[in-house]
């Protein structure tokens, strides 16, 4: 394992770490947080960097723990669609080994290369086929991680039915590095399709709310729905993904049904793709709520980039925004969002006073009481997450 000191460029939203492990080993990331925890040391895990920045800036932080050196994809069993992998393998590199098997994990990160099977987890990113295949707690069916004191612990194993002990899995995603490290995980696979087609075209943002309701009920049965809105004013393109068998003709059903549009076998160049995140913000939403959300970011003057059909959409900002000017955008947004039963949520963006990043969290008490009970001490990523922790 190495462990160097640190410099300017290993800085986590401006926080200057003293020193950056690199350990090469479950093992050997259990050494380090026991070393931390022995010295009170805080501790920011980090994979390929993309997400980093993402969060509030860590309270303190003593220790990068660089999983970069964890990069090996541990099983393949292609006859069980399973795969268990290191959280520092990047997404291309499993990607690229699982094809030569014919076969995938349908999650869409939203980088084109760099994001971890470890930082995909802890900020439970999702992509376009997330309508269809379910998001990265649905595919994941087994999890190594390591608790703050040291502690190995894993839950699920290598099938996709488990039945025993609580699901550290779940708990896990989305966690944002608070409660432990990731250091393995196993996930289900799916066979490449056969073919997939894409049908895209501009729309006008009316017509997109009863569109969005044809689609998810149309026998075509299309894996994912995108639009993308560059600019407030701009018209939306929205394009439609069917894969599998017979994806000629149901891609002409949705070419029938959304009114034109050029049907391609690759992919719109934003197609599931974060752009801009020195600005990031997530609206999740019920059907019913697309009119509203797409009226709401065009006001609040934020592009617009995600799924018509998951109910997930990014909202970046596509000139500079003064705090002021954010915290405002924001808490416009977020009233308007929230009226139609959504939700919002500023993933990234400078430090801002003003700015209040998750609003209300109903859940937060039980958050709060599971990272006391994981992490008492506070040594994991400190402050970065919701309500400070």
């Amino acid at each position: 394992m190495t462990v160097r000191p640190a410099d300017a460029e290993d800085a986590v939203g401006g926080v200057l770490p003293r020193w950056v492990a690199l350990p090469e080993s479950v093992e050997e990331v259990a050494a380090v947080l026991r070393a931390c925890a022995a010295r009170d040391l805080a501790v920011v895990p980090a994979g390929g960097g993309t997400k980093l920045h993402w969060g509030l800036p860590p309270e303190r932080c003593d220790v990068l723990l660089d999983l970069c050196c964890l990069n090996e994809i541990l099983e393949h069993a292609a006859g069980d669609l399973v795969v268990r992998a290191q959280a520092g393998v990047t997404m291309d590199a499993l990607a690229a080994a699982l094809a030569g098997e014919g076969q995938e994990l349908a999650l869409d990160v939203p980088f084109s290369e760099g994001a971890t099977v470890g930082g995909t987890l802890a900020t439970a990113t999702a992509g376009p086929r997330a309508f269809r295949y379910g998001t990265a707690r649905d595919l994941l069916i087994g999890v190594t991680v390591v608790l703050p004191d040291g502690t190995v612990a894993r839950s699920g194993g290598k099938v996709v039915k488990n039945v025993a002990g609580y699901d550290l899995g779940k708990l896990f995603t989305g966690s944002h590095g608070t409660l432990g490290v990731i250091a393995e995980a196993t996930f289900r696979l799916h066979p490449l399709p056969a073919a997939r087609r894409w049908v895209s075209a501009e729309v006008a943002a009316a017509e997109l709310p009863g569109l969005a309701a044809a689609l998810a009920a149309a026998q075509a049965e299309p894996s994912a729905a995108e639009v993308d809105r560059p600019e407030p004013d701009a018209p939306p393109v929205l394009s439609v993904l069917v894969e599998g068998a017979a994806a000629d003709s149901r891609a002409a059903a949705v070419r029938e049904l959304i009114g034109g549009g050029e049907v391609t076998d690759a992919p719109p160049p934003w197609w599931g793709l974060i752009t801009r995140d020195e600005v990031l913000v997530e609206v999740r939403f019920p059907a019913t709520g697309l009119a509203a959300v797409l009226e709401a970011a065009a006001r609040a003057g934020l592009a617009l980039r995600g799924s018509v059909l998951a109910g997930r959409v990014w909202l970046e900002a596509w000139r500079p925004v003064g705090g002021d000017e954010l915290a405002a955008t924001v808490a416009g947004l977020r009233r308007r969002v929230e009226a139609a039963g959504g939700r919002v949520s500023v993933t990234a963006a400078p430090p801002c006073a003003g700015l209040d990043r998750w609003g209300q969290v109903s859940g937060l008490p039980l958050m709060r009481r599971v990272k006391e009970r994981f992490d008492p001490g506070r040594r994991m990523s400190p402050g970065r997450f919701v309500g400070g922790m």
